[in-house]
């Protein structure tokens, strides 16, 4: 049997049918359910037209409706496509319009947005509406449910470990980009990282992937605190816990409820947590010693694993942590949608330090020059990822030549990372080359929120930098400029800015400076105009 999300996880619901596999609120779906649900939309899928390799746009809230839908596209050999749902209507029909999606699924709460697009998007054979409330908005759109009820199965078939996987990301690329993969690498990428960590060694195919997923006796469940339309919460939350047989827990408030997650964890027996950093650990520490609303505290006996990617998670909220669930096992990936590149294990005892991870056996640091960066020798480097690497940017040949290079014979991977390694071989990170910001789990790019300021009547200028923040990781400031005698203020700038772009692209301050800082090319000088927003906020 090929390596392939969707084989395996056929296979796995073979096997244990009546096991649980997806929870969001009140309705649990069996693997068995899952799977008929799962092949019900891909016929669907078929029926409008598509086929292998037609890209499926997921405009959702975490929900059983997303992880089907997207099994569906998977099932028929197409191409999921996550979108961001905070995207308002240009950022919405770019992503689509760039994807060339032929299908899109959407919450109904979030129709008004796919109203105002739909038009200008010929493309599009077929929209699929899970009803969330506000249904009916798209008049050309089907009822999910129905899809469901009017369309048999979609006979199993064979699939190819060449087709592609793709994941939507805008953190070292500007505007989104689609970075795709092989789905046999990424299949088999994902379970050899896995299951080691549980003790258990890497499958060395299909056959052995799915003899030890059905053998698990059932009590791996996987609560994504993070959303599914990022990698972290989709990859770490939803495919490695599935491509071992576990139960998908998915919390139904759209914002981190910390009590919420708590409660589900006590309820369903959680083994494994995923979050994003800091953001997450924060809240989920003052919910803990708070305790139960109503009196007590949570059992939190269940959780083997926390684990988190992509943003700053500190040794001292890893150690408070650890001090309220001891036998938890804190796992911190340094990776990146455009690859992994190292991973720091934190448990009870076990010293750690911020920002140092053991670098996987495939990554490197290279200068410049591409030499590779000595352990202990100080030089900075880039971080260079390889195995399982992409196999570019989805229609941006420019952008992949860059970020995906050959050195040596070998492939990697450069999402932008700086790091120097330690004597001991340890990856020290220090940032990333660009000047992406990380704001409670979304990446940000600069360079769109400033144009959207700039569009502000009275600004003249503006650089747009993060300032750490307790509750955000880094907080979106604007530092600009007014025009002579402009009276414009900052909550008329954030205001404009949230009517344009997915709100939490807005800035959560401005600060006014009498000319914006700049070298004499007309690049930016970020560094001076973070200064500012730092002795603003202080």
């Amino acid at each position: 049997m090929e390596m392939h999300f969707a084989t395996v996880w056929e296979q796995i619901a073979d096997r244990i049918g009546d096991r649980p596999a997806i929870t969001h609120g009140a309705t649990t779906r069996t693997w068995r359910e899952y799977d008929d649900r799962s092949a019900r939309i891909a016929a669907a899928y078929n029926a409008a037209g598509l086929g292998p390799d037609s890209k499926v746009g997921l405009f959702m809230y975490n929900s059983n409706e997303y992880m089907e839908a997207q099994f569906a596209a998977m099932k028929m050999r197409g191409v999921p496509i996550n979108i961001n749902y905070r995207y308002i209507d240009e950022e919405l029909w770019y992503l689509l319009d760039n994807s060339d999606a032929e299908a899109l699924v959407f919450h109904s709460s979030l129709g008004d947005r796919v109203a105002r697009v739909v038009d200008r998007l010929p493309d599009l054979k077929v929209l699929i509406e899970v009803d969330d409330g506000g249904a009916g908005q798209v008049q050309v759109a089907r009822r999910y449910e129905e899809a469901v009820a009017s369309h048999e199965p979609m006979p199993r078939i064979e699939r190819a470990e060449d087709d592609t996987y793709m994941l939507y990301t805008g953190g070292t690329t500007g505007m989104p980009k689609g970075v795709m993969y092989a789905m046999g690498g990424m299949t088999a990428g994902l379970a050899g990282a896995a299951f080691p960590v549980l003790g258990l060694p890497a499958p060395e195919s299909t056959e052995a992937l799915i003899e030890a997923a059905s053998g698990t006796d059932g009590s791996l469940v996987s609560l994504p605190c993070a959303p599914l339309m990022h990698g972290t919460g989709l990859w770490l939350g939803c495919f490695i816990p599935h491509l071992l047989g576990s139960h998908i827990v998915t919390v139904t408030n759209r914002s981190l409820d910390a009590h919420e997650v708590l409660g589900t964890i006590e309820e369903y027996k959680a083994s494994t947590i995923t979050i994003v950093g800091d953001a997450f650990a924060k809240p989920l520490l003052a919910a803990i010693d708070e305790g139960k609303p109503g009196g007590g505290a949570y059992d939190l006996s269940s959780v083997g694993i926390i684990q988190s990617s992509g943003v700053m998670w500190t040794t001292e909220v890893k150690e408070q942590l650890l001090e309220r669930i001891e036998q938890a096992m804190l796992l911190d990936a340094m990776g990146s949608t455009e690859g992994s590149m190292g991973m720091q294990i934190t448990m009870k005892g076990l010293a750690t330090e911020t920002g140092k991870f053991t670098q996987s056996p495939t990554t490197k640091v290279f200068t410049d020059d591409d030499r590779v960066v000595e352990p202990g020798s100080g030089e900075i480097g880039m971080v260079a990822a390889g195995g399982n690497v992409p196999l570019g940017y989805f229609k941006d040949e420019e952008k992949s030549a860059r970020t995906f290079r050959v050195i040596d014979g070998e492939r990697y991977s450069f999402p932008g990372d700086l790091a120097m390694v330690a004597e001991d071989g340890s990856l020290i990170l220090l940032g990333r080359g660009s000047q992406v910001i990380n704001s409670g789990g979304e990446k940000i790019y600069p360079e769109e929120v400033e144009e959207a300021v700039k569009r502000v009547d009275g600004v003249v200028d503006c650089l747009v930098v993060g300032v750490d923040d307790e509750k955000f990781g880094q907080a979106v400031t604007a530092v600009a400029s007014r025009a002579e005698g402009a009276d414009v203020d900052g909550d008329t700038i954030i205001e404009s800015v949230k009517n344009e772009l997915a709100r939490f692209k807005a800035p959560k301050s401005v600060v006014f400076v009498d000319t914006v800082p700049r070298a004499p090319n007309g690049k930016a000088d970020y560094k001076t105009a973070q200064q500012y927003a730092i002795d603003a906020n202080a």
